[in-house]
């Protein structure tokens, strides 16, 4: 008689699971939150957006980008000059105006980085990433026409015909949507023939090549599509929090944005959104009760989840190489020749 086993889910299921249970989370809380709450958790969700779009980089294509806020920032500006000089709220205006904006810098920045005549290293990358973050934000800081050192303050609404959009529910669900979207698309992208070409990059980029891959061009898409991620995010915090300033696109925002991935788990995308979960809102206790020490606990704590669980969080409920995905269709069984019994020829 067989022994009977115990049913044990997937890792793909677990994962499958804790997608579900955020999903109906996120759907349910602005039932049971004061305002307050709910604002907090609209720029969670904003910000997940963010950390979304560097995991798809560095997580499957193996690309470290220290400039996601590049593309976030300068988004936010876009829209929040367009709705001072040209009176734009029009969220079917200046959202895809954002996507847009994080579509061509990523591919301009991407042009540079990626697409030479030579492959470029993982320090090439990561510093000229980080070096646009910064040139970034001393532009806007010495550029008065950018508001300089204030940024852009008083933006006005975002719009839906007559309809203001304004933080509360209805922006919560707003920032809900795009998430929910966008984290589909990678989902869908990440699992496709071309996410297999990038874990492929990520683990033996030379070997991709020697196969035929044009490897810097998959890079640059996946970056470009990354920076219109960015972009969507820095979009959709401008009008929520109603100012932009430099920092939306400096040094400290990409390194944040990192640590987000990397506190979650890199390489599996629910990871990103769970570390953002995670970061802000022990940041915001630990801000309320050591209002003088709480960067320092933080910082400690960060240090000690990375160095015990270098996988992050999601690696209490899933194993490391659930990072990789499964690609294609699932491995058939091998077909019963008639007569044959199990164990024999």
């Amino acid at each position: 008689m067989a022994r009977a086993q115990w049913w044990r889910p997937s890792p793909g299921t677990i994962v499958a699971a804790l997608e579900v249970l955020l999903l109906s989370v996120f759907a349910l809380l602005p039932l049971a939150l004061q305002h307050f709450w709910v604002i907090f958790v609209t720029r969670v969700l904003i910000l997940a957006l963010l950390a979304l779009s560097f995991d798809l980089v560095w997580g499957f294509a193996g690309i470290m980008s220290f400039g996601q806020a590049l593309f976030f920032g300068a988004a936010g500006y876009v829209v929040a000059l367009l709705a001072r000089d040209a009176g734009v709220t029009s969220v079917f205006v200046v959202l895809p105006a954002a996507l847009a904006v994080g579509l061509a810098l990523a591919f301009l920045v991407a042009s540079f980085l990626l697409l030479g005549r030579n492959p470029p290293s993982l320090t090439f990358v990561a510093l000229g990433t980080l070096t646009g973050s910064y040139a970034g934000d001393r532009l806007a800081r010495g550029w008065y026409y950018l508001g300089g050192q204030n940024g852009i303050p008083s933006i006005p609404p975002m719009t839906a015909g007559p309809v203001q959009i304004t933080e509360g529910v209805a922006y919560y669900y707003l920032a809900l949507a795009f998430l929910i979207a966008v984290y589909a698309a990678c989902r869908f992208l990440v699992g496709s023939q071309f996410g297999l070409a990038l874990a492929g990059i990520r683990i033996n980029e030379a070997r991709m090549a020697f196969f035929g891959y044009h490897v810097q061009l998959l890079k640059a898409v996946v970056f470009s599509v990354a920076g219109a991620v960015a972009g969507i995010a820095g979009g959709l915090y401008a009008f929520h929090e109603g100012f932009v300033w430099p920092n939306m696109l400096g040094v400290i925002l990409s390194t944040q944005i990192v640590l987000y991935t990397l506190f979650g788990g890199v390489g599996t995308l629910i990871g990103a959104v769970i570390g953002v979960i995670a970061i802000e809102i022990v940041s915001f206790v630990l801000a309320d009760a050591y209002p003088t020490v709480w960067p320092v606990i933080l910082g400690v704590l960060l240090l000690v989840i990375i160095l015990f669980r270098p996988s992050g969080l999601i690696s209490l409920f899933v194993p490391r190489r659930t990072r990789v995905g499964v690609f294609g269709l699932t491995a058939r069984r091998p077909r019963r020749i008639p007569g044959e019994v199990d164990g024999a020829a």
